[in-house]
């Protein structure tokens, strides 16, 4: 992604601004850099209102992932989005749906893998998440999305469980569980079905990452 900055105009300025909640018209103008100066802030970034690599990782977009966390980190806990199989879900829609539904200030995990097993930032990894009850302080909340058999006309809440991870996905999921892992080698991998009633995800993580 290209550097932004007050100015600025076109498609990338389009997506700033969507993942900022602003109206989109494709204007850096003052209203978007205040935005992005506040979100900066929020984050720990200079707060200069110009959109860099390091920005535009906070937001997910960039394409290039923070994995030190400042954080102690003793586990990595996987989880699933319990969305269809095959339906694709962003980074932003989980965050609205986190900040809307559950009273979350953003989203709560920390990482988001695709349909296609690409991985997106999602939470600052500097910040205890929101993910898993008496684990957020010291752990890292990696998801993939899906989770859940897709029947047509038949609502999320009554979807059984299944593992629909892609092979792209289980590809994707595997190398950030092994760049974590090499970052904190002493942390260990856990499904949230191990601290939750729920099957999710629908498989046993610590087992299949047990060689990790």
């Amino acid at each position: 992604m290209r550097t932004l900055r007050k100015g600025s105009k076109g498609e990338d300025v389009k997506q700033l601004q969507r993942a900022l909640h602003l109206y989109e018209d494709g204007i850096f103008g003052p209203l978007t850099e205040e935005a992005v100066k506040q979100f900066q802030k929020k984050y720990g970034l200079v707060a200069d209102g110009i959109v860099g690599s390091k920005t535009w990782d906070a937001l997910g977009l960039g394409g290039q992932l923070n994995l030190k966390s400042k954080r102690t980190i003793t586990e990595i806990i996987v989880h699933c989005t319990a969305s269809p199989e095959g339906v694709p879900m962003t980074v932003e829609q989980i965050r609205k749906m986190h900040i809307k539904e559950r009273g979350f200030s953003d989203i709560g995990y920390h990482f988001v893998i695709y349909l296609d097993g690409s991985v997106h930032a999602g939470r600052n990894i500097n910040v205890s998440g929101a993910h898993c009850k008496n684990h957020n302080p010291h752990s890292i909340g990696v998801c993939y999305v899906g989770g859940l058999k897709n029947i047509p006309n038949v609502p999320y809440s009554k979807l059984p469980p299944k593992d629909t991870r892609t092979q792209a996905q289980k590809d994707g999921l595997l190398k950030l569980l092994r760049d974590l892992k090499r970052m904190y080698p002493k942390a260990t991998i856990h499904g949230h079905r191990e601290f939750a009633k729920k099957d999710c995800p629908c498989f046993d993580a610590k087992k299949e990452y047990a060689g990790l």
